[in-house]
């Protein structure tokens, strides 16, 4: 468990994590069997292909973080071209996923020291009084 551990802290883990999740959400929302897609054309591939590069992009960015920047940008975009190929982005859960995910990895910083917990203020006194 603890290497597991060691493992998510040096990858933004829930970044990538939603990502993939919100391109297998949306994935599962298409309903045509691939072989109907393939007549309909175009923007019907677009449904399917879309949302599988999230799918990727999710798991590059947990494999691969040193290229995050890049990854979450195109999962963002992809993320938003969902909306007009695949049922409204997964009907809207997988767009959410999926651009909420790639903000999360796009604003990762590697080496960054855990945050300090803040003091609790005493009851009844404003910051000001707390200084003084």
């Amino acid at each position: 468990m603890a290497a597991f551990r060691r493992w998510r802290a040096g990858r933004p883990f829930w970044g990538g994590l939603l990502l993939a999740l919100g391109g297998a959400e949306i994935l599962l929302t298409e309903k045509a069997s691939l072989k109907v897609v393939m007549h309909i054309g175009m923007q019907g591939l677009a449904g399917y292909l879309l949302p599988a590069l999230m799918l990727i992009c999710g798991l590059l960015i947990l494999f691969n973080p040193a290229q995050r920047l890049f990854y979450s940008i195109c999962g963002v975009l992809l993320s938003l071209g969902t909306w007009l190929t695949s049922n409204l982005g997964g009907f809207l859960v997988g767009l959410f996923l999926g651009v909420v995910g790639s903000c999360l990895a796009f604003g990762w910083l590697p080496n960054q020291e855990p945050r300090r917990s803040r003091p609790r203020w005493r009851r009844g006194r404003t910051p000001a009084q707390q200084q003084s």
